[in-house]
């Protein structure tokens, strides 16, 4: 996974250090509001101009306003490629879902005050889908180091490439103005409770402003069908997460209250997208410290002066039962026993000093040490209740040392799990409880049902390769839907990526990264804030869960339709072409979806 030799090509950046970026400017907790989400952002960069003068000339004064697709971004600067302006949103959802639209305002003019409200929408029998349940969201503008749709983006140093403004980060508002010859879109998520009545709700959205208002349509049809709460849903979500890198943004201590209730916030977005994995760390900084903020050990390992070994839990035990809290239930796993270059930090009580020392898997310090962590890791999970659900994670690695770790893990015991993010290897599937390779290096379908029967999980993942499709600041927002449909189609049983929150130094304003494309190391933002990618995301998540529901139910012709589209999503990968074409994928998901809302209807009679 993430920093992989083999995997992401990123063997000149071993010694690549970037961590901390002094002078930066960043938000600061107010600790008599910890338990509302910090938005008190620095304005968006403001170097973009309007990109086409004649164009803005045309349009109509004051506010402009239009229903536009989720599947694409839409840029400050530009008129909006709009040409049928919708003033309707018409969406069909089951009961517990979550559905998104996206509002585009614009004008020539400088608009101030703009606000959005939506009404309750009612159905034809009196039943109510409250206003509540619907949130509405601005679209923020950050930096990226690559421009809308990159083709060609490099996993190395990426500092030099001119900068472009991509809307992603959502933010909560009452109010906001709007500049002259610019663009803002507008979030707007509905969720429909569980216990809504089948049928087609209307009510409006009406956007105001000191400039005219527009009242917009809008038409849910609810399903007679139900989707699971997240925690329920069988995708396997693990998106790595460093809890040091919140409280660095924030200049609060690790660990203490303050940082645990921004970590609950930050946690349940996660949970919410249906997370499965908390990401744990045994050893101090794994992976080569190239994160602006590393990931320190949530076990202190202490040598005695005596030479005998003492692990301390206390850091692992509050962010698994702090993560278990909010919903992130299914697994967690410990990283790692093949840190980068074999280097393992502990305290030596004899002088009172950290000292770090290589032991390779295939040496005999090793195996000695870690058997004695082993066996006090083991028993403090089954004392904990743990045990069952904890993985030992692995990293892509020589292979020589791969096989020795995992020689001495199954050594110790049997029971134990691991988890390996890489290339697929044919040696090492029999050897792991859960494989997530890179979309690029996979297994074959008849692989991958050949580890459902047995019992072991596969997920796949994406890094900075391939270019398409990612998860990128720059990336279409209709690939993020795709993965979902990439994993049901191909047997996977989820996905993975590095990483949920490794942020830059400004990530509010500044996605961009000196080694990696911008997003590449973080889908959500400070303040517990979502982002359009992470959302588009959990919009496959959520079609996956409806495939899997929908296929238990269906059958004979019905299910050979089904099963028939979904082996478009996997005939001619787009990942393996150059010249990439987006609207397959768009119109592979789109004809996707309406054959599932199709298909509820039948089902649901």
């Amino acid at each position: 996974m993430r920093r992989i030799l083999t995997a992401c090509c990123l063997s000149c950046l071993v010694t690549a250090q970037v961590q901390g970026q002094d002078g930066i400017q960043r938000a600061r907790l107010d600790p008599a509001k910890v338990r509302v989400p910090p938005f008190h952002f620095q304005p968006e960069y403001t170097f973009d101009a309007p990109s086409n003068p004649q164009r803005w000339a045309l349009q109509p004064k004051a506010l402009n306003v239009s229903f536009a697709s989720t599947d694409q971004a839409y840029f400050r600067s530009e008129v909006p490629d709009l040409p049928q302006q919708s003033q309707m949103w018409e969406a069909t959802g089951w009961k517990g879902e979550r559905l998104n639209a996206e509002l585009v305002v614009w004008s020539p003019d400088t608009v101030n005050q703009i606000r959005v409200a939506v009404s309750d929408l009612v159905n034809a029998n009196g039943a109510t889908l409250a206003s509540r349940n619907a949130q509405v969201y601005l679209v923020r503008y950050v930096v990226s180091n690559y421009p809308y749709g990159a083709n060609e983006v490099s996993c190395g140093a990426t500092d030099s490439n001119p900068p472009y403004l991509m809307p992603d980060r959502l933010e909560p508002f009452q109010r906001f103005d709007l500049p002259a010859h610019s663009v803002r879109p507008i979030w707007l998520s509905l969720d429909i409770p569980a216990g809504t009545s089948p049928g087609v709700y209307r009510g409006t959205v009406d956007v105001s402003s000191e400039k005219g208002r527009a009242t917009l349509r809008v038409a849910i049809t609810v399903q007679d069908q139900t989707l699971p709460p997240p925690g329920d849903w069988k995708f396997r979500l693990d998106l790595w997460q460093n809890p040091w890198v919140v409280a660095w943004y924030y200049h609060v201590e690790p660990w203490s209250e303050e940082h645990k209730a921004l970590l609950r916030r930050h946690l349940k977005l996660y949970a919410d997208a249906g997370g499965k994995y908390i990401t744990t760390y045994a050893v101090h900084s794994p992976w080569s410290d190239n994160s602006y903020m590393i990931e320190g050990a949530m076990i202190e390992w202490t040598k005695g002066a005596d030479g005998t070994w003492k692990f301390d839990y206390n850091i692992f035990d509050q962010y698994v039962e702090l993560a278990t809290a909010v919903g992130v239930t299914k697994a967690i796993t410990i990283y790692t026993p093949l840190p980068w270059g074999n280097r393992f930090r502990y305290l030596d009580e004899r002088s009172g000093n950290y000292v770090s020392e290589t032991w390779a898997p295939d040496s005999a310090t090793f195996a000695s040490v870690w058997r004695v962590f082993l066996d006090d890791l083991k028993a403090h999970l089954e004392q904990r209740g743990w045990f069952d659900r904890t993985y030992l994670g692995i990293n892509e690695n020589e292979m020589p040392l791969t096989l020795a770790a995992i020689r001495v893990i199954r050594a110790h015991s049997p029971k134990w799990k691991i988890t390996y993010a890489g290339n697929w290897h044919t040696e090492l599937d029999s050897l792991l409880d859960d494989y997530s390779p890179i979309i690029t290096s996979e297994p074959s379908q008849q692989e991958l049902r050949a580890r459902s029967a047995r019992g072991s999980t596969t997920t796949y993942y994406v890094c900075c390769t391939p270019q398409k499709p990612n998860t990128f600041v720059f990336s279409p927002p209709i690939e993020g839907r795709y993965i979902g449909w990439y994993a049901a189609a191909y047997g996977y049983d989820g996905f993975l990526r590095w990483a949920y929150d490794a942020w830059p130094a400004d990530p509010v304003r500044d996605a961009r990264h000196a080694l990696w494309p911008a997003g590449d190391e973080f889908l959500v933002y400070p303040g517990a804030g979502s982002s359009v990618r992470f959302e588009k995301l959990r919009e496959g998540i959520v079609d996956y869960e409806k495939i899997k529901i929908l296929k238990a139910r269906a059958s004979g012709r019905q299910l050979r339709d089904l099963d028939a589209l979904l082996r478009t999503f996997v005939g001619d990968p787009d990942y393996s072409k150059r010249n990439y074409d987006q609207s397959r994928i768009t119109e592979a998901v789109h004809k996707g979806l309406r054959m599932l809302e199709a298909l509820s209807d039948r089902l649901g009679r």
